[in-house]
């Protein structure tokens, strides 16, 4: 029999998927190459079913006569070693983010006179209309708790980016480009200490308590569905750290950083521009252990964020830190660095992938950067986080937009510096109504 080859993620399966099934058995024996989990999580959301219940589904089901995992979204690999005669895909990929790699599955193709058969688009069912409607369903604590950990086993690196509020919360969780064939989006969001406090009109010194962290994490909780992040400052008191690690697991965040300071919390891009005191290796790592200990499940991350760097004690002091700190459990550390150049912060990563047993790496290129998150990959990055960038590009606009009404006595000349009233009044929609 002629072989025909055909890639699908079997993830959320509907009639769509059987139509192109029962079209390709008309050309031959059935192979299906299933993307594997890294694969699809390269370029849309995680899997709900891991790649062997997958793989269970589609073997199963009439007309197919093999599964072999396609690890990327390129066919090249697996078309070169079958070898089939026709590949089926449906018509909808000749335009869009596919356009490229069906130009390179046509040209692999003609190395042994394959043939590629485009089936007409199932025009009444889509895979991203599925999720977009799963999406409106929202999340449970549990499921978002999952996410980080899972992000990070597939994903080279994550991507967070700050949210203060639902607002912001929005713009991480829809914010997509189209970049080189592939989507780009964030995959979780921090809630960030700095901007939580600016936004209440705080200082950023530990004032705004955990109630009112709790608020905002509501907030976006609400109407999100992507991992959280939180900025814990230094954690507090131990005795008080083990009760708020237990509160934030309960709510279904995904992972806090704390920092290895103490007494009145100081901003670290301050550096030594003002009192700031490291805490002592010993006693942070048992804050770690004591929050490790609280925790009811596996899932959720306490990540230690070593100010090394930032006080100026070198990167062997770091390094020194980080082995006490996962010894004691930490599920991540974070090295920080104010400088402009990420040369240090280079230098702490690849001292670090020495190590005998690692962590996953967490870097904030807020003053370097100029790295581009390939690099910082690269170099062992395993959470790339962009932690105030919303907020400060707000904050301008809103003064522009005020001093503008102040210097014409009207807002006729304010209305470039705005959305339109329509985008706002439609901007969050009011579902049923």
């Amino acid at each position: 029999m002629k072989k025909v080859y055909l890639c699908m993620t079997g993830d959320i399966l509907h009639h769509g998927h059987i139509n192109i099934i029962t079209e390709a058995r008309k050309y031959g024996e059935v192979i299906v190459g299933l993307l594997t989990d890294e694969a699809i999580a390269s370029y849309k959301r995680i899997p709900l079913l891991n790649f062997e219940q997958r793989k269970r589904i589609v073997e199963n089901i009439k007309g197919v006569s093999q599964v072999i995992p396609q690890r990327t979204l390129d066919y090249t690999e697996n078309l070169e070693k079958i070898k089939p005669d026709y590949v089926i895909h449906g018509d909808d990929w000749r335009e869009g983010i596919q356009k490229n790699i069906r130009e390179k599955v046509i040209e692999t193709l003609k190395k042994w006179d394959g043939k590629l058969v485009e089936v007409e688009y199932t025009k009444d069912v889509s895979g991203s209309l599925l999720d977009e409607k799963i999406k409106k369903i929202g999340t449970t604590p549990e499921m978002r708790l999952k996410k980080l950990r899972k992000l990070i086993e597939l994903k080279p690196f994550v991507r967070a980016i700050e949210a203060s509020n639902g607002l912001t919360g929005l713009i991480a969780e829809n914010t997509k480009v189209v970049k080189d064939g592939q989507v780009r989006e964030f995959d979780a969001m921090w809630v960030s200490s700095l901007c939580d406090s600016t936004m209440k009109g705080k200082p950023d010194i530990e004032l705004v308590d955990l109630t009112s962290r709790i608020n905002t994490i509501n907030e976006i909780m609400e109407v999100t569905t992507k991992p959280i992040i939180l900025d814990g400052d230094t954690g507090g008191l131990k005795e008080h750290f083990v009760y708020n690690v237990r509160t934030l697991e309960r709510l279904g965040v995904s992972a806090v950083i704390i920092e290895d300071k103490m007494g009145l919390k100081r901003n670290s891009l301050f550096g030594t521009e003002v009192v700031q005191v490291q805490d002592d290796p010993q006693n942070f790592a048992e804050k770690i252990n004591a929050g490790k200990k609280a925790l009811l499940t596996k899932d959720f991350m306490i990540i230690a964020r070593i100010e090394s760097l930032i006080l100026k004690a070198g990167i062997e002091d770091a390094l020194r830190r980080a082995i006490t700190y996962i010894e004691a459990g930490a599920d991540g550390i974070m090295i920080h660095s104010k400088e402009e150049s990420p040369k240090e912060v280079i230098e702490f990563c690849e001292e670090y992938k020495k190590l005998d047993f690692r962590v996953p790496l967490v870097v904030v290129p807020t003053t370097y950067n100029s790295i581009t998150e390939e690099e910082l990959s690269k170099h062992g990055a395993k959470i790339i986080i962009y932690a105030n960038h919303l907020l400060r590009s707000a904050y301008p606009a809103m003064k522009k937009t005020a001093e503008t009404i102040l210097e014409n006595g009207r807002s006729l000349e304010a209305d470039g510096y705005c959305a339109s009233i329509k985008e706002i009044l439609t901007l969050i929609p009011s579902e049923g109504i």
